[in-house]
């Protein structure tokens, strides 16, 4: 009974394993497509401009407004705590460079990624999903269009547009709020706080900041248009790919930072501008 059990376990493990390589594989090769297509879709003068432009302004409605709410909070979070621990060591005046590089480095491109993966991802899951038990993706490709330059690309590159817009703004409220309560709360001045943001915060993690942001983006419109495209079972099987979509970005994200976050470090420490 037990070699039974045993074995029973090892197979699953296996059969597992085997399926999420293959999920993996087929998840690289239609980011590779997408990437190849949109190129020699711009080259060919057959790109979409004008359902990329309906899905960036529609990513933009539906993220602008959690993106200022979300970076209020945050900067304030950063500025009160790291406040507290600098003001015990008493080095106020270098409350502007931790709470912006905080909100620069981590922060926002984080938040940019994780509100693109639960409001983007989740749409464009649900609707390639819906597409395909309607079977209006096989009709596609029985008519000769392919899915990934009618509806892959399109959503990919509206994402590429926004993530970076997006991580800009969050930036700029989440820097701006730290700021707020730095003077108004916790004594410092405005000029101490801005010449130690100027002295440690660069260019270099601002554009660090936006490729991550950009990287975060691309990562959750493949994984959600994948996700659709392979739905099957009816409606629940749109909700369960719309639930792996999102859970699967998060993951994504968080793993991809802790890499990028080592790399950087490595490559481009923290010094004074």
């Amino acid at each position: 009974m037990p070699d039974t059990v045993v074995g029973a376990l090892r197979r699953n493990v296996s059969r597992t394993t085997l399926s999420a390589l293959e999920t993996l594989g087929r998840l690289v090769a239609l980011a590779i497509e997408s990437v190849q297509g949109a190129v020699a879709d711009v080259v060919s003068r057959r790109f979409q401009w004008r359902e990329t432009t309906h899905q960036a302004w529609y990513l933009i409605t539906v993220t602008a407004i959690p993106a200022v709410l979300m970076a209020i909070p945050f900067g304030v979070v950063v500025s009160i705590q790291v406040g507290n621990l600098i003001k015990q060591l008493g080095a106020d005046s270098l409350l502007g460079a931790a709470g912006g590089l905080g909100v620069i480095q981590q922060g926002a491109p984080l938040a940019t990624g994780l509100l693109l993966g639960g409001a983007g991802t989740a749409t464009i899951a649900a609707d390639l999903g819906a597409r395909t038990i309607r079977e209006e993706i096989d009709a596609l490709r029985t008519m000769g269009i392919s899915p990934v330059h009618r509806l892959v690309i399109p959503r990919m590159v509206a994402m590429l547009f926004v993530a970076p817009l997006l991580n800009i703004l969050i930036i700029f409220v989440g820097v701006l709020s730290g700021y707020l309560v730095a003077t108004a709360a916790q004594g410092v001045t405005p000029g101490s706080y801005w010449a130690t943001f100027g002295a440690f915060a660069t260019l270099t993690d601002v554009a660090i900041s936006i490729v991550k942001a950009v990287l975060f983006g691309f990562l959750v419109v493949i994984i959600g248009c994948h996700r659709g495209l392979e739905a099957k079972g009816g409606p629940r099987g749109v909700a369960d790919g719309v639930n792996a979509a999102v859970v699967l970005s998060v993951v994504a994200i968080a793993l991809v930072n802790v890499g990028i976050t080592q790399i950087v470090s490595m490559f481009f420490p923290t010094k004074v501008a």
